[in-house]
């Protein structure tokens, strides 16, 4: 098993401070999900920024800082398969 970090807009407006807005209204509090993901048992001694593709869900890469220390799989989503405004 692996942690996998699932990043997203910061922002949920393609343009937070148009207009005089504030953009800390625009902040969008999902931006980052962690989850549990099951990967490869191989992946555990990828290096990191090591990068891959896992199906159906987007590009990955090594977290920098976390994977492999005390043993920990890390991974960020660096791109999903499909980027949208709309959801």
């Amino acid at each position: 098993m692996a942690q996998a970090h699932l990043h997203d807009r910061l922002f949920t407006d393609p343009q937070p401070d148009a207009g005089g807005k504030n953009f800390l209204d625009a902040l969008n509090p999902d931006s980052l999900k962690v989850v549990t993901a099951y990967v490869e048992p191989s992946l555990a001694s990828a290096k990191p920024d090591q990068k891959f593709q896992f199906e159906r869900h987007g590009y990955f890469v090594a977290d920098r800082a976390d994977h492999g220390v005390d043993g920990k799989v890390v991974f960020n989503r660096v791109t999903g398969l499909k980027d949208s405004w709309e959801k």
